[in-house]
């Protein structure tokens, strides 16, 4: 099973391909080889060559290869062509898909993405802003027309942060800068379960960016935030980004388990994406989002 995060941001070399591995050699010469078959993503940066050999065969394994900028940031996704069985079919159903069950499905991941907020804000220490956020949770509707997203993320971040500090995606503070770089790696595993499972990245339930080829990704990704944002408090205060050991961490974030049932958050993403399909092509008709139960643990 394939369940590495390669983090080639911070290398200068060539990366290229020799025999089921990946090879990667650095400028004084040394080498180091990484087996293809355990690899899930890979990310990589403005210093880092790499060979058209290798991308041919990582899109070929269905391996999304994500660049980022030098804050860490993604600027670019590149991900080979879906194998299912069933792509065409799914992806015109995907496309066909009307507006009530499109606004159900978002509901529904809404739902779950602020309760597990309130899961994570309440193993933080925020036991009152926990039961506000629970509570916002019964009053979403169909499409969220109140947005009840938005107002759950300003109560949600007030506690996350401390006084003076907020969240700000173009922030350079550890928190931002680690919240940033988790959810790069949390969305490289969602574009591999999104291709996977047959479904076209660009077409979204709620999403819906001209610009954006990965609409669904950023719709499917949601319910799993809270999980990164746990670990992401978890790191020490004196961590810095450049650090290996700070970036394995957060590596590893997407590792750690969801599911009562020791399923990963990578596993999840997966099973997430293949029922979505379903959902899609109306072989099912209740589209259920896993919620994240805080640290350890999960239900359904």
């Amino acid at each position: 099973m394939s369940w590495r995060v390669l983090d080639f941001t911070s290398f200068n070399g060539r990366i290229s391909y020799e025999r089921g591995r990946i090879k990667a050699t650095y400028r004084d010469g040394s080498e180091k080889k990484v087996s293809l078959a355990e690899i899930a993503v890979l990310v990589i940066a403005d210093k880092t060559d790499v060979s058209s050999g290798l991308l041919s065969m990582l899109g070929q394994n269905g391996i999304p290869v994500v660049v980022t900028d030098w804050r860490g940031v993604p600027v670019s996704v590149a991900s080979g062509w879906s194998t299912h069985t069933r792509v065409g079919a799914r992806q015109i159903a995907q496309s066909k898909m009307t507006l009530p069950r499109r606004k159900a499905a978002w509901a529904n991941l809404v739902r779950a993405k602020v309760r597990g907020q309130a899961n994570t804000i309440r193993a933080l220490g925020h036991a009152q802003e926990a039961k506000d956020l629970e509570a916002l949770t019964s009053t979403v509707r169909s499409g969220d027309p109140s947005n009840v997203e938005a107002q759950a993320a300003r109560l949600y971040w007030s506690a996350y942060f401390s006084e003076g500090e907020s969240r700000d995606q173009e922030g350079s503070d550890l928190l931002n800068a680690a919240l940033n770089y988790g959810y790069t790696i949390l969305r490289g595993h969602c574009i591999r379960a999104v291709t996977e499972a047959g479904l076209w990245p660009a077409l979204g339930v709620f999403h819906h960016s001209r610009s954006n080829g990965f609409n669904l990704v950023d719709d499917l990704l949601e319910p799993f935030r809270p999980a990164i944002d746990y670990y992401v408090a978890q790191l020490p205060g004196n961590s810095a980004m450049e650090d290996p050991e700070t970036r394995r961490k957060l590596v590893s974030a997407s590792s750690s388990q969801f599911h009562a049932d020791g399923r990963t958050v990578s596993t999840m993403l997966g099973s997430l994406a293949q029922q979505f399909g379903l959902y899609a092509e109306g072989d099912i008709q209740q589209f259920r989002v896993p919620t994240w139960c805080g640290p350890f643990k999960a239900e359904e």
